[in-house]
């Protein structure tokens, strides 16, 4: 068994590596999926990071991801299921991980929500239920200890009464929102030059998908903003990265993303290099701390830019992963 106390104490990729592969040989132990998995690849035991194997994601639709070490999870969070495609599914051990993960994350990147004024726009999430992103955005709203915090279904007059009485009361207005929420908002050609803008999530069907770069800038033009953040995270995930600027993404130190090669999953590309993104996420001590996602992107000196999903002519390549 792990504390998550342990992960804010890496301050090395040495020290990273030793608790990676000691999570490994745990997961590989109490995790039947990741076990039956690693067994049916027959890769030689890993003595280092890049010789850990990594779940596809897609197992999380398919199956219970859980430490045997814990008879029932203590919370289930289900991916937002666009397209009418399936579920995925999350099964939490310990919520005091998720909370700390997240908390500490936000408080790194963001600032801490006690000086803030969190306003959520996630309609489609509070819609459907079992999402992660609403149970951390409701207990960062809690901690924010301000009645004027609270989660907005595109109400426009609601979200600016807010923001201008966060800004008189002397917090920052922090705005969290699905893709295609805050484009409905930018629509009115809202003013909130002030607040921390977090996109996040995509369009869900509702609007046509944007790269990054033409979301924010859209974004950026009608709130009158100088930059927009961006958070990345998913129902499989206990931690989160976030942007900035510029649409490179930083990890806290427990979480890491590495580049595959998608012709040869095995195999890592070099900085720079397009691939298939995969996560270490340490916080997912008794799940899976190995995924092999569907996004793509590539590492730049400062951390990792997305470059949208992986095309199913891509996925030829990828046969050893689905199999």
């Amino acid at each position: 068994m792990f504390s998550f106390d342990i992960f804010t104490e890496i301050s090395s990729p040495s020290d990273f590596e030793i608790l990676a592969l000691e999570i490994y040989h745990y997961q590989k132990t109490h995790c039947k999926v990741y076990r039956d998995y690693v067994r049916l690849l027959n890769c030689p035991e890993p003595i280092s990071l890049n010789e850990i194997p990594f779940l596809p994601i897609e197992f999380f639709k398919q199956h219970s991801i859980l430490s045997d070490t814990f008879d029932n999870a203590a919370a289930i969070f289900k991916s937002s299921g666009t397209g009418g495609d399936a579920r995925s599914t999350h099964y939490v051990a310990d919520l005091n991980v998720y909370k700390k993960s997240f908390s500490l994350a936000y408080r790194q990147a963001i600032g801490p929500p006690e000086n803030q004024v969190i306003l959520a726009l996630l309609p489609n999430y509070i819609s459907q239920g079992d999402s992660s992103l609403v149970f951390m955005v409701n207990e960062l709203i809690s901690q924010s200890a301000n009645s004027l915090s609270q989660f907005l279904l595109g109400d426009v007059v609601t979200l600016k009464m807010a923001y201008l009485e966060a800004i008189s009361l002397g917090k920052v207005p922090v705005i969290i929102g699905v893709s295609y929420a805050l484009l409905d908002i930018a629509d009115h050609g809202v003013d909130l030059a002030e607040a921390i803008v977090i996109e996040t999530g995509g369009m869900k069907g509702r609007r046509e998908e944007l790269s990054k770069s033409e979301l924010h800038a859209i974004l950026k033009e009608k709130l009158n903003l100088s930059s927009v953040y961006s958070e990345y995270g998913m129902t499989e995930l206990l931690s989160q990265a976030y942007s900035k600027q510029d649409g490179v993404f930083h990890c806290p130190p427990w979480m890491k993303v590495v580049i595959r090669d998608i012709y040869d999953p095995f195999q890592f590309q070099e900085k720079g290099k397009r691939g298939g993104v995969n996560i270490i996420d340490l916080a997912n001590m008794y799940s899976c701390s190995f995924i092999a996602t569907q996004d793509m992107g590539r590492l730049v000196e400062e951390g990792f830019v997305l470059e949208g999903r992986i095309e199913m002519a891509d996925l030829r390549g990828c046969n050893l992963l689905i199999d």
